[in-house]
């Protein structure tokens, strides 16, 4: 029976044909999500355009899988897959080590699938919904950044902070003969 959204038709012909990413509103209007970096958010839809059914849980975000889909900074990479973790948005599931095994990961907008090879603990330390209670804080840190000259706002002193400096001859860089450019050159040698 065709319900009223695709009148009895097979498919969505509302849009080009393939999977899709089902990302909810919560997600993209939650204060965690506005707080991200452009990469973080970018970093974000590459796992979870890796979702599909059953596997949340077994999503990478390694180098090698993302090299394939044009990142190539591991730099980048990590600094976006922490933001993810810190911002409640990714829960790792298993923690990679090398030389050839990946992290995996899981979106926390839908529930964990139970799925063999998980670390130790990850059942409970999964919470869905986690970017919805992820403390805030700006990148640079929670610092007021300062409009002023690093100094202070007061014109620069003329002197220096220890007072004006004194005239010291104790050891001149001068010979006590005089400078060598004021010397007479000595005369040349006549051969006979």
């Amino acid at each position: 029976m065709a319900n009223g959204r695709n009148s009895g038709k097979r498919g969505d012909s509302g849009r080009d044909s393939g999977g899709f990413i089902a990302l909810p509103w919560s997600v993209l209007d939650c204060p965690a999500y506005a707080a991200l970096s452009h990469p973080a958010r970018s970093l974000l839809l590459e796992i979870a355009r890796q979702f599909v059914r059953d596997n949340n849980g077994r999503l990478l975000a390694s180098r090698a899988y993302l090299a394939k889909r044009g990142w190539l900074s591991a730099a980048v990479i990590d600094r976006a897959k922490h933001e993810l973790i810190a911002a409640g948005f990714i829960h790792e599931t298993v923690k990679g080590h090398r030389p050839n095994k990946a992290s995996w990961y899981a979106v926390t907008w839908r529930a964990l699938d139970r799925l063999p090879g998980y670390d130790e603990g990850t059942a409970l330390t999964f919470k869905r919904g986690a970017y919805q209670n992820a403390p805030l804080s700006p990148s640079r840190g929670t610092g007021t950044p300062s409009i002023g000259p690093s100094r202070g706002t007061g014109g620069l002193s003329p002197v220096p902070s220890s007072g004006p400096m004194k005239a010291s001859f104790a050891n001149l860089s001068v010979p006590s003969d005089g400078h060598h450019l004021e010397m007479p050159s000595p005369a040349p040698a006549t051969t006979h």
